[in-house]
This record gives C-alpha cells, sequence and structure tokens, in this order.
C-alpha cells in the first residue's frame, strides 16, 4: 500500500514540475514570439502557440501524457545504449577474461596465476606477447551471522593484489561504466590521492577491507570498524576484516575488497591446522585479467594460453570483456529484443494514439473557428499546416523537457547513486524531441486532414 501511495505521489509530483517547466516555456516563447519580426513563419507559430494556450486543460493533459511516454522510452533506449556500448568490441586497451572453459564459475589453482599473468608467453619464443598489465581474482563469500546466514548478512569480497586498484581494476571499471568514467574525469587527482593511501593501507594491513558503498550502508561499517565473516565458499576458512577505506556510491556497490594474500595464508594455515588440503586449496583462483593494447596482440595471447599444455587440467578460454559480457547477455536475448522490439514501439504507437484522441477532439471542437479561417483566405494546406504544427509543437517541447529533465535527475541529481546500467547519453536530447515530435506527427495526420477538409458551408449552416 505505501508503495502504490509513494509511486501515485512521485506521479503527481513529476506532473507538477512538467507543467511548471511547459508554461516556463509557452508563455516566455508567446512574448518573444510578438516581439521578434520573424515575418509569415513567426505569425504561423505564434497562432500555434496561441491556439495552445487558448485550451490549457486539454494541452496540459496533452503534454504530461507525451512528457511521460518519452521519459519511458528514453529509459529504455538509455540501458539498449548502455548494452550497445558494453558488447561493442573495442580497438584499443582490451581487457582479457581467462577463466575456467567448461563453467561460468571458474576453479582454477592457484598456479596459474603467474603464467597466465605473463600470457603464457615463453622465454625461449621470442616473438611471444606479453600483456601489459594483469590482475587475479579470488572470490570470499562470507557472513557475518555464522547461525543466520541472512542474504543481507552475506559480503563477497574479491581478493587480488591491492596495487591492481590503481591499474587494471580501474580501467576496468571505467570500461563498464565508460560514460559515469567522463564525469568523474575532473576530480581525477584527488580520487587518485585517496586510491593510494588506501593502497598502502591494505598492502600494510593484511586483514584490511576496502568496502563497496550499498555494502558498508547494509552492513552498518564505516572506516575503522572490525568484524568477522564466516566463509561459505571457503567452509572453515573465517576471516577478521578491518575496514581501511569505503569505495565511492555507484563502484563495486555491493562488494568489497581483500589483498590476496590473506586469503591465500588463510587456506594454508587451513593445512598446517588440520594436516589436509582445504577442498579448495587447488580451486582458488576464479579468473585473471589481462590488458593487451589490440586485436592482433589479443589473438597472439589467447594463442599462446590456449595452445599451451600448462593449462589442460583444468582448461582455460580467453575473452575479452565485450564478448562475455554479451555471452552473459545471450541468455537475456529474448527481453532485450522484446524491449527494443515490442515494448518501444508499443509506447510510441499509445503516444500517436494519446495525441490522434486530443487533437480530434480539438478539431470537433474548433470547426467554427477553422471555417472563419477559410472564409479569411486561409488555404487547406495552410490550415493543415497549423494543426500539425500545433502537434508537434506540443510534441516537440515535451521530449524537449522530459529528456531535460532526466538527464539532469539521473546524472547530475542521483550522480553515483544512480545504478551503472542507467545513465541518459547526450545523444538523449536529440531522441526526445524526436520522439515527441514524430508521434505527434504520426498522430495528428488524420485529425489535420479532417480539419482542413472542412467545409464552410455545412459549418454555418449549422449554425444559422
Amino acid at each position: 500500500m505505501l508503495f502504490v501511495v509513494g509511486v501515485i505521489g512521485s506521479l503527481l509530483v513529476v506532473s507538477f514540475i512538467a507543467l511548471v517547466m511547459f508554461f516556463a516555456v509557452l508563455f516566455p516563447g508567446e512574448w518573444l514570439l510578438n516581439l521578434l519580426p520573424l515575418g509569415r513563419p513567426g505569425r504561423f507559430v505564434l497562432i500555434m502557440v496561441r491556439n495552445l494556450r487558448r485550451s490549457l486543460v486539454r494541452t496540459s493533459l496533452t503534454y504530461v501524457a507525451t512528457f511521460v511516454l518519452v521519459f519511458i522510452v528514453t529509459m529504455i533506449w538509455s540501458v539498449l545504449y548502455y548494452l550497445d556500448t558494453l558488447t561493442h568490441d573495442q580497438t584499443s586497451n582490451l581487457k582479457v577474461i581467462v577463466t575456467e572453459k567448461w563453467q561460468m564459475q571458474g576453479q582454477l589453482p592457484m598456479a596459474y596465476a603467474g603464467p597466465l599473468s605473463d600470457g603464457a608467453a615463453d622465454a625461449t619464443r621470442p616473438g611471444d606477447v606479453h600483456p601489459q598489465d594483469a590482475m587475479t581474482w579470488q572470490f570470499y563469500i562470507g557472513s557475518q551471522n555464522a547461525t543466520k546466514m541472512d542474504r543481507d548478512d552475506l559480503l563477497g569480497v574479491i581478493a587480488l593484489e591491492p596495487k591492481k586498484l590503481q591499474t587494471i581494476m580501474k580501467e576496468v571499471w571505467d570500461d563498464i561504466s565508460v560514460e559515469k568514467a567522463r564525469e568523474r574525469a575532473n576530480q581525477k587527482p584527488e580520487m587518485e590521492r585517496k586510491l593510494a593511501e588506501i593502497v598502502a593501507k591494505m598492502e600494510a594491513n593484511p586483514q584490511a577491507v576496502v568496502m563497496g558503498f550499498q555494502a558498508s550502508v547494509r552492513f552498518k561499517k564505516t572506516i575503522g570498524d572490525r568484524f568477522t565473516l564466516t566463509g561459505i565458499n571457503f567452509k572453515g576458512i573465517d576471516l577478521s576484516f578491518e575496514v581501511v577505506g569505503i569505495f565511492p556510491p555507484g563502484r563495486y556497490d555491493e562488494i568489497a575488497v581483500m589483498n590476496r594474500e590473506y586469503l591465500n595464508n588463510a587456506i594454508d594455515g587451513y593445512y598446517k591446522s588440520r594436516r589436509e588440503k582445504h577442498p579448495l586449496a587447488d580451486k582458488s583462483l576464479a579468473m585473471v585479467w589481462l590488458k593487451v593494447p589490440d586485436q592482433e596482440s589479443f589473438s597472439r595471447v589467447a594463442e599462446q594460453i590456449e595452445s599451451s599444455s600448462s593449462f589442460t587440467n583444468p582448461a582455460v578460454k580467453c575473452q575479452t570483456l565485450s564478448a562475455e559480457i554479451a555471452s552473459v547477455l545471450d541468455g537475456f536475448r529474448s527481453l532485450i529484443w522484446g524491449m527494443r522490439w515490442l515494448l518501444s514501439p508499443s509506447i510510441l504507437l499509445t503516444m500517436s494514439i494519446v495525441l490522434a484522441g486530443a487533437i480530434s477532439i480539438s478539431v470537433r471542437e474548433r470547426r467554427q473557428e477553422l471555417a472563419v479561417l477559410k472564409v479569411l483566405g486561409f488555404r487547406p494546406a495552410q490550415v493543415l499546416i497549423l494543426v500539425l504544427g500545433e502537434a508537434v509543437l506540443v510534441g516537440a517541447i515535451s521530449g524537449l523537457l522530459s529528456v531535460a529533465l532526466s538527464y539532469t535527475v539521473i546524472n547530475k541529481g542521483l550522480g553515483d547513486f544512480t545504478p551503472t546500467f542507467l545513465f541518459v547519453p547526450p545523444t538523449a536530447f536529440l531522441w526526445g524531441p524526436g520522439i515527441g515530435a514524430l508521434t505527434a506527427l504520426a498522430g495528428s495526420l488524420a485529425p489535420a486532414w479532417s480539419a482542413c477538409t472542412v467545409k464552410v458551408s455545412e459549418v454555418f449552416a449549422r449554425v444559422a
């Protein structure tokens, strides 16, 4: 019930803001058109604006409906734009994922880490390609409540070399959230300084952990706090941590990062205390990230790794980040297809129907006015342009203001609190007015044709 009330309240607030924005454009626009010597085209536009103002209730309802629908389409297209960007093959600074070949959750021996980080390059082969940078990932999942392991008590921790946070780890994140990375470009020096301090603390303190913002809120932890996790995937290995840093909102929100040496030492300690290997002792490496300069280097490195006899039990595979994401999204192919080719066109069709209905009512109410315009010398084509122009004007204004509000709130107002996949690109300022204007044009064609075919004799015969 509270959720429904919240949604209705939010819609009312958005509608109010939308109308304020619309009137802030409509009335000053009419005032400017009165002042500017724009000739006949300017007078046509002025007539359109005055006609919109004369029926404010209907114009406002049409505008709000179009505003909301353009907002929904913008959100859908923004998500699709983000997915297209992620799966677009890069040509330089490629990130390569090396993981187990036959299952998604890699369980590789830690002995693979060194050779894979070097791209399986052989010193006896001078032509072998070495990666520019490399990073290993091990996943530790634990709960802060040993007796009742609720979801809110779970935390996923990535074990890696701390110094990689400053290089390839940061680049991988920027590749995943490219638009937000550009937004943060002006904060780079300050962020680099803070990150360097965190890395130094992680290298000095094996128990150091850096938490994502949402994870720290859920765990109610801040810098300096200590806590212990009971191992879930590494059963029998419980780790104690000290929070030395919290990532800004939007970066690694629900996870944490630790020094890989702490986890590997704990695995070794398991053997020393129990005189038997941990079940995951030879399966603790989840994946290796490599950085290569171009596609040719990627092909060479992939061939070196996949043809090496050192990585056969288990076998490994190499994929670029974009290819890996595309393979993951392949399971959502039908959903993405539906968003692109069913949901979006349905919304656009709804917009056209809403506008067609509103304009048809307006034309029927203005038949006498249209007849008078014809008596005054307006040709059918001019009447057609007036009616079409009113619809296109409302559609374009609503589209532009809808995109402007969504861009400001999502990209600027929420900032890093916005989910990574939801970022309104600047090109949306072309989508919005275009969507509004074209759907308005499509929806107003039939009413406009009816308006330009109004017969003066029939109208005044009814009046008489």
